[in-house]
């Protein structure tokens, strides 16, 4: 009879998820400054010696959870956006999705724009890695349409223009969260801005 083995990799997996969940739902009751290992562990259901077998401190779970939640924000737009859709159509899905999901979450968004700058040049860098991502996502989108409708876009839409669009939506979010303003009033004006530079982008 074979011996069989456990592969501990979805076990390991599964607890650096759970920790990163606990962050954020101790962001949410307490605030990222009020957050301490032992709050992450103890909502995690799990050990100190476990928390720092995923993390080397506070900061770099944190840093774990502004990556997941911004994965699951760009995997929302790309569901929402069907590529047989009218260009207006698609930015229209895209920017409520961005919205929706900054809303839905308006304590972890706020620590994000709150707590990011102060961790140096480990936050900047990721702030940066994002709207790249975010970025590029925003191209994969363009192109997806182009295939489905040659008629859509006369070109590809350029990293630079990509990083534009998503930088100043960024910028706005952060303002607007700042500033206490409900972003659902900015859906307008964002959509009739991200559609105008398209337009000259694209055609």
């Amino acid at each position: 009879m074979a011996r069989r083995t456990t592969d501990p990799a979805p076990e390991r997996a599964g607890h650096r998820e759970r920790l990163i969940d606990a962050m954020a739902a101790s962001i949410q009751q307490r605030g990222y400054r009020e957050t301490t290992v032992a709050d992450v562990v103890r909502l995690a259901r799990t050990s100190r010696r476990n928390f720092y077998e995923h993390f080397d401190d506070r900061d770099a779970c944190f840093l774990a959870l502004f990556d997941a939640t911004n994965d699951a924000m760009m995997e929302q737009i790309a569901a929402a956006v069907v590529p047989e859709q009218s260009l207006e159509e698609q930015v229209d899905h895209a920017i409520d999705a961005y919205i929706d999901n900054v809303t839905a979450q308006p304590a972890l968004y706020s620590s994000f724009v709150r707590e990011l700058p102060g961790l140096g040049q480990a936050g900047a860098e990721r702030g940066l890695a994002v709207i790249e991502r975010f970025a590029k996502l925003l191209i994969d989108l363009v192109e997806s349409g182009r295939v489905v409708q040659p008629g859509l876009a006369a070109r590809s839409l350029a990293l630079d223009t990509a990083i534009i669009i998503v930088g100043g939506l960024r910028e706005l979010a952060v303002i607007s969260i700042q500033r206490g303003r409900d972003m659902r009033e900015l859906r307008a004006s964002a959509g009739a801005t991200v559609k105008a530079i398209l337009a000259g982008a694209l055609f």
